[in-house]
């Protein structure tokens, strides 16, 4: 494992497709004692409430008379990755500004992908580690305990 600190003051991004906390942390590195900063919340209903026709179907230009399903949008998916890229625009502006000088990243392994595809250099270089599980919905103290296993900080 990596030694990584949470330093104080350092911020940590838990989230998930539709939901994301910005946690600070206002403890030390040995003692974390992280609190929100802010909540980003989206509703994303299922693709089969969100899409409304039938897919479409591709013909071929020169008459072989073959035809071929196109693969359905799944708006689900679709609307996780937008979702993704406004909070990796939140960092992008976090790092920009001055506001951020350190992140941990927390997030299942596609929304990592995704945040990680959005993130400007200078955002990523204040990103300090990254846990890829999701801890959206888990109390903070279960993320601390999270946070220090990963990065073999006592907690």
């Amino acid at each position: 494992m990596t030694h990584i600190t949470v330093r104080n003051g350092a911020w940590v991004l838990v989230g998930d497709g539709s939901k994301a906390l910005f946690l600070c942390n206002h403890g030390d590195p040995d003692l974390l004692d992280l609190r929100v900063l802010e909540v980003h919340e989206n509703v994303n209903p299922p693709t089969r409430e969100q899409g409304s026709d039938a897919p479409g179907r591709a013909f071929p230009s020169a008459g072989s008379g073959a035809r071929s399903a196109v693969e359905p949008t799944d708006w689900h998916e679709l609307e996780k990755e937008h979702f993704a890229a406004s909070i990796a625009a939140r960092i992008n502006a976090a790092a920009e500004s001055g506001e951020l000088d350190e992140i941990v990243i927390i997030a299942p392994p596609r929304v990592l992908g995704e945040l990680r595809h959005e993130l400007s250099a200078k955002a990523r270089s204040k990103v300090k580690g990254e846990i890829d599980k999701d801890l959206t919905n888990h109390p903070i103290p279960e993320i601390e305990k999270a946070l220090a296993r990963q990065f073999n900080q006592p907690k």
